[in-house]
């Protein structure tokens, strides 16, 4: 890490993302909601998104007791989900980015609290994305049979949205029979079956022990409810682009666009 610090401006953040050896891209809820997707943001933002739900917060609903308690209702939440995220399409800021990554030759990686797979949807290269939270578009067997994690491709969940309650026959494990749940890291989870992450990990520790020279970080859409993409970006790049319409606090070494995804990008990569 580079100790100097000093003032940017977006004409300073510029100059050091064409300097930058490698951009580690991280992204929060934030970043797909110029896709036209949730973020979930405070319990009337969720109740408008499932009104069905209208009592409980999305922590509460996004707990794996669901699917013990009431398979139904944790797939009818799910189920829309993955419908939702397999019929949005990533917004022109993905491309953008990507096409300047790849124009400019640089050595990047995508470090996302995001479970839609929409970096990969965008054409991404699917081994240099850590999805720290698992994906919706895998999923894992409720009784840990030994079946490997697998993709959801195959899956078809009926919901009826009024009542947010997934029609049978609900996913069940290929191995075992017994019920299927999301390979998603979610709130009290002590049953996520964390390998794929893990190998994802193993690739991007290759990565960032890969670089010896200046390392910029594009922060998108990543909030200080759940920190995680936050606290990676800020202890891993010399200098750090923050990107978000809220919580615009600027990192130590960088500064805060104070925008959406698509707009910060399309205005930082002219």
């Amino acid at each position: 890490m580079h100790d100097t610090i000093l003032p940017m401006n977006e004409n300073k953040a510029k100059t050091l993302l064409h300097q930058a050896e490698q951009i580690l891209i991280g992204a929060g809820a934030g970043m797909g909601v110029d896709s036209g997707l949730p973020d979930f943001r405070g319990n009337q933002g969720f109740w408008r998104h499932y009104p069905a739900l209208k009592g409980l917060s999305f922590a509460e609903m996004a707990n794996p007791a669901w699917f013990e308690a009431h398979p139904e209702r944790a797939w009818g939440f799910y189920g829309h989900r993955l419908d939702l995220y397999r019929n949005t399409r990533p917004h022109a800021g993905f491309k953008h980015l990507l096409e300047w990554l790849q124009t400019m030759g640089k050595s990047w990686f995508v470090f996302t609290s995001n479970v839609d797979g929409q970096f990969q949807k965008a054409g991404y290269d699917p081994a240099r994305i850590l999805e720290a939270h698992g994906s919706i578009h895998h999923l894992q067997c409720m009784e840990d049979c030994g079946q490997p994690i697998w993709p959801a491709e195959k899956t078809t969940v009926v919901v009826d949205e009024a009542r947010c309650l997934a029609e049978p026959p609900l996913p069940a494990c290929p191995g075992c029979g017994g019920l299927a749940r999301p390979n998603i890291l979610m709130f009290n989870d002590f049953d996520w079956d964390a390998r794929r992450t893990e190998a994802q990990e193993q690739r991007y520790a290759r990565w960032l022990q890969s670089g010896q020279g200046l390392r910029v970080g594009i922060e998108l859409g990543a909030g200080t409810a759940i920190p995680t993409v936050r606290h990676e970006l800020e202890s891993r790049c010399d200098w750090l682009i923050r990107i978000n319409p809220r919580e615009t606090e600027p990192p130590t070494r960088g500064l805060t666009l104070n925008c959406g995804a698509l707009e910060g990008l399309q205005q930082l990569l002219a």
